[in-house]
């Protein structure tokens, strides 16, 4: 049966619990594709002490089940987890989890580039890093908006 889980808050996530529930629960997967994004020491030269995430509730999730479900359909996908983190996050921590199964492997790889590709430019999430130079809210990428135009 198809699974669909998508949460957003401050908690974090066990890849290995999510992996294995939907191994579990998928007999006719026979690829599952798993990106975890990561909270890093720099961006852009500058070096990052800590992320501070913001979304919008409500309106976050359901941009994130409009993704889901336009990848599924596109790419025959079983199941699909999706995990974002919210609040403030150190270095090394968690920030995403994107987690889809496939009958076949260039489906699962597929569909997860795809919902994050549009994850990063659709979906209500706002990000502040801390630097040495102070507080700074991390503008839209560019190269963001030409993932995302490759799927159209």
């Amino acid at each position: 049966m198809a699974k669909t889980l998508i949460r957003v808050g401050p908690e974090d996530f066990s890849v290995e619990a999510e992996l294995a529930a939907v191994r579990r629960e998928s007999p006719s997967a026979g690829g599952v594709v798993s990106f975890v994004g990561v909270v890093r020491d720099a961006n852009d030269g500058a070096r990052v002490s800590k992320m501070t995430l913001e979304h919008y509730p409500g309106m976050t999730e359901k941009a994130l089940a409009k993704i889901v479900e336009k990848a599924r359909e596109r790419f025959h996908l079983i199941d699909v987890v999706v995990i974002h983190r919210v609040g403030e996050l150190q270095v090394g921590d968690q920030i995403v989890l994107c987690l889809v199964s496939a009958a076949h492997r260039g489906e699962a790889f597929q569909g997860c580039e795809y919902v994050m590709d549009w994850l990063k430019t659709e979906a209500p999430f706002w990000k502040r890093e801390t630097t040495p130079e102070g507080e700074h809210w991390v503008d839209a990428r560019e190269s963001d908006d030409h993932a995302r135009a490759r799927w159209a």
